[in-house]
């Protein structure tokens, strides 16, 4: 059976712990490539990753973008909120539809 991860700080990702995600506490200190290869290499069909860590692991994300699975979702944060999950967001209903039907001004 598929699971669902979620890695980031403590502080932005506690909660989703209360819904039966497994969540894998990292901060810059931590070595989150290896968890984050760890996890990656495990059951998972979904990878919640904070966008403040996923700016750092840039170049791990990118091995899965034409993947089917694990499909890795970026959340913000209580910190860094860089706006590059609502971006990969519209890209990939733009992608699906052929426009971008949720920002469209």
């Amino acid at each position: 059976m598929y699971r669902v991860a979620v890695l980031g700080d403590k502080e932005s990702i506690y909660g989703f712990a209360a819904l039966g995600l497994d969540v894998y506490f990292v901060t810059e200190n931590d070595d989150a490539e290896v968890t984050f290869k760890k996890i990656t290499q495990s059951d998972y069909a979904v990878i919640y990753i904070t966008e403040q860590l996923a700016a750092t692991l840039s170049d791990e994300i990118a091995k899965f973008a034409y993947k089917p699975s694990p499909a890795i979702v970026q959340i913000p944060g209580v910190i860094g909120n860089t706006g590059k999950g609502m971006e990969n967001v519209r890209k990939s209903v733009e992608k699906a539809v052929g426009s971008d039907i949720i920002f469209n001004d």
